[in-house]
């Protein structure tokens, strides 16, 4: 008897403890905390739900980092909603001026329902992590001092302002577009030069990921149609400057070094295990918050700049992608300079110029260093814990930066040693991920 009444006194006084502990916890959250707590959920739910793509989770970005914004705005005097600015979005819901509102819960509320909704096929133990994240932020600004009823009603203004969000999402093409990530009706072009279904692949399928995610609505205006890049013509003339960009990818396969390995492995974000190529670039602005003593709406403004400009990133890259439908070395370099030759890193499901890891990691840098300056001191452990590859037998080392464009440069750099990207793929991609984030950021975001 006595026994249980000591192993019962200690049960209360162990349950007292974790209840003081977890209302320590809730009465700490900072506005800073919350949006990066956000931040990080939404790549755990993307690197965590089955049938996801770069494609697909730089959408998803976009949508969590506008909504981030928009629920906050009003509640920031200075600073201007992106209504009537954006390509199509209108009629945001309003605060009423006779009620009081916790800008923070319209945030958190309005977040818990864009990411639900968005990934609405994630596992459902990944929806309670959503809801209990939710009700940890609710009952923390409770406890801060927010009534009830102002609770209540930031509650309904924030799903509101999502849901608008969301159903103007839904008419961009790229709603719930993992369910056709490859189109088994399209008929793959054939000319000198072209894509073609890679025998050594990242992917199973003999089709390409996302054929028609050009034609998607870009949230900017002015990217919905930028003019096409330059591309080298097609030429197998040993000499000629088409040739001579597939004998660089060939030459630097023979001189990689382990640090050339360990970047290709890094960067290779490989969408059943990470958070993608998109979303390495926002975890990457979430260490870089972690730093600076920003307000909530600063931040998430950083974050609706940096979502939008990778999805219209990715859109206008898609879109160049299957207009050109060129090649990757693994063809060429097979057909017309060694039939043995291999890269080192399998070849993606889609066509190769230009590349989609140099057009992202340029909108990346371009929106942090015109928010946050270029120089920063960044230590990347993204994939820190994580089992090497057993082909390649590299291991995954955290890598340093201190500079945003030092990351963008070797993230492109990345796919030309894994021998999946040519020259001009790379420096393509990083010129116009810069143009696409500039149109981001010259939106009018205060006054």
């Amino acid at each position: 008897m006595k026994f249980n009444k000591v192993w019962l006194l200690v049960a209360l006084t162990l349950s007292v403890l974790s209840g003081c502990k977890e209302r320590e916890a809730t009465i700490a959250k900072s506005d800073k905390e919350i949006c990066l707590d956000w931040a990080k959920l939404s790549l755990e739910i993307t690197k965590n739900t089955k049938g996801n793509s770069p494609t697909y989770a730089s959408r998803c970005l976009g949508y969590l980092g506008l909504t981030m914004y928009e629920t906050l705005v009003h509640g920031s005097p200075g600073y201007i909603s992106m209504e009537n600015q954006l390509n199509g979005l209108e009629n945001l819901p309003k605060p009423e001026s006779d009620k009081i509102y916790d800008w923070m819960e319209v945030m958190n509320s309005g977040h818990a329902f864009m990411l639900k909704n968005l990934y609405i096929q994630t596992a459902d133990s990944n929806v309670i992590k959503i809801d209990s994240l939710e009700a940890l932020i609710f009952n923390s600004r409770k406890a801060m001092g927010s009534s009830e009823k102002t609770l209540n009603d930031s509650r309904k203004l924030g799903q509101e302002i999502a849901t608008t969000i969301f159903d103007w999402a839904k008419t961009d093409k790229g709603h719930r577009a993992y369910l056709k990530n490859f189109d088994k009706s399209l008929e793959n072009k054939s000319f000198p030069g072209c894509w073609k279904p890679p025998l050594y692949g990242q992917s199973f399928s003999r089709f390409p990921l996302h054929p028609h995610w050009g034609e998607n609505r870009t949230f900017s205006k002015d990217n919905q149609n930028l003019p096409l890049p330059d591309f080298i013509p097609f030429d197998t003339i040993p000499g000629s400057p088409y040739y001579e960009q597939f004998m660089a990818v060939y030459h630097k396969k023979n001189e990689l070094t382990d640090d050339d390995k360990k970047a290709a492995v890094w960067w290779g974000d490989d969408p059943d295990e990470t958070y993608t190529p998109p979303g390495h670039s926002y975890f990457l602005a979430t260490l870089a918050l972690e730093q600076k003593d920003l307000s909530a709406i600063e931040m998430a403004r950083m974050y609706a700049e940096l979502g939008m400009s990778l999805a219209d990133a990715f859109i206008n890259c898609w879109k160049w992608k299957y207009h050109f439908f060129s090649e990757r070395p693994n063809t060429f370099i097979n057909e017309h300079v060694d039939v043995q030759w291999e890269s080192f890193w399998p070849d993606p499901p889609f066509p190769a110029f230009p590349s989609g890891h140099a057009i992202q990691a340029a909108a990346c840098a371009t929106i942090l260093s015109h928010a946050l300056g270029d120089s920063m001191h960044i230590v990347d452990i993204t994939h820190v814990g994580r089992k090497p590859d057993k082909l390649r037998n590299t291991p995954f080392t955290a890598r340093t930066y201190e500079s945003f464009w030092d990351i963008a440069r070797e993230t492109a750099n990345s796919r030309f040693y894994g021998g999946i990207h040519t020259p001009q793929d790379n420096e393509v991609g990083l010129e116009q991920g810069q143009i696409i984030a500039s149109n981001i950021y010259k939106l009018k975001w205060h006054e």
